[in-house]
């Protein structure tokens, strides 16, 4: 069940009117533009460490298909960004404190998804009063340019539409439920959209983290430093994990919430992935950027150096279980500057 600004929202049929509708909420509306006149704030691991006066401040950081769930005493941001047609949910029990952080990229994941989100921040027999927010996502319809571009070699078709469906599988899976999610930011599809000069959408907003003592909800970007650990491996999750059975409609795990410790569950590779990626590291920069981003106008600058790194990864390293030996995770702990040391 669904409530906005204390009242209980009255659902539509069919689901997308149900989206529609949170788009011209009046509560909704002045909470966007609040968050979006907010500064947005630069996390970078290499800057904190070396303010030697001051204390490294713990974050956690989300990617792609993630999801963590944070102790406010442990931690005092989570986050994630590079959320283009993806939609980053945010859920804080008002009672605990607890805060649940997902990078979502498809309808097939919401479902379980939430409910992996939930199951270290509800008690079963516990009404809990939950606050969501729903933050990414714009009206990402073809993009004129792009699609310009990609003709020249044969490309994608035509590409779109990518960010509602995946919204209105949230805005469903949350008013069927039987918690009590108090929505307080709606920050998507309209709300987060600009135009560029070529006349393509973009999102405004494609980061956020949550401050983790009182709740508080800030637009953020996040450095190369910040994204850790095991940065480039779990960026390596997010490509094969689709194809791996284990991880089907279901997030990646990354955060051992009690111990404020990461462990990357493994995800099994076939050498098949080697070949995919020779074959994509002999693309220019503008045909990697169109084979693998859903909205290629809107990526940030390093997409491509950081699609090209997992290319290297994936031919140097073809057999999964090198990566995860006896299929166990990787273990992080972190260190006394804040950074992370491999336990295993």
């Amino acid at each position: 069940m669904i409530f906005v600004g204390g009242l209980p929202f009255s659902c539509r049929y069919p689901e997308n009117e149900n989206v529609v509708s949170l788009l011209e909420n009046p509560v909704l509306v002045t909470s966007s533009n609040s968050f979006k006149a907010t500064p947005v704030k630069k996390v970078s691991h290499s800057q904190q460490a070396d303010l030697k006066k001051t204390a490294y401040v713990k974050h956690v950081y989300v990617f792609q298909r993630e999801f963590a769930t944070v102790d406010p005493k442990l931690v005092k941001y989570v986050g994630t960004d590079e959320v283009t047609t993806c939609v980053g949910v945010a859920i804080r029990n008002r009672e605990s404190g607890m805060i649940s952080v997902a990078h979502m990229d498809s309808p097939r994941i919401v479902e379980f998804g939430l409910t992996q989100m939930l199951s270290l921040l509800v008690d079963p027999d516990v009404d809990a009063i939950l606050d969501v927010h729903l933050i990414g996502g714009f009206d990402d319809e073809p993009d004129k340019v792009a699609h310009q571009e990609a003709s020249q070699f044969g490309s994608h078709e035509r590409r779109g539409g990518y960010s509602l469906p995946l919204i209105s599988k949230i805005v469903e899976v949350l008013v069927i439920s039987a918690r009590k999610f108090h929505l307080q930011t709606f920050c998507v599809l309209g709300h987060n959209t600009i135009r560029d000069s070529g006349g393509n959408t973009n999102p405004i907003i494609n980061g956020f983290l949550v401050e983790t003592f009182g709740g508080a909800v800030i637009p953020a970007a996040f450095d190369r430093n910040s994204r850790c650990p095991d940065e480039l491996v779990r960026r390596i999750r997010v490509s094969v994990s689709s194809l791996d059975p284990q991880w089907k409609g279901k997030l990646l795990e990354t955060y051992d919430t009690h111990h404020d410790k990461f462990q990357i569950a493994p995800c099994s590779w076939s050498r098949k992935w080697q070949d995919y990626a020779l074959t994509l590291q002999q693309y220019s920069d503008l045909e990697v950027l169109h084979e693998c981003s859903t909205s290629p106008s809107a990526e940030g600058p390093d997409f491509v150096e950081n699609e090209r790194r997992v290319f290297n990864y994936l031919i140097k390293f073809p057999d999964w279980i090198e990566t995860f030996p006896k299929n166990m995770p990787r273990i992080f702990e972190r260190v006394s500057d804040g950074g992370w040391i491999r336990c295993n």
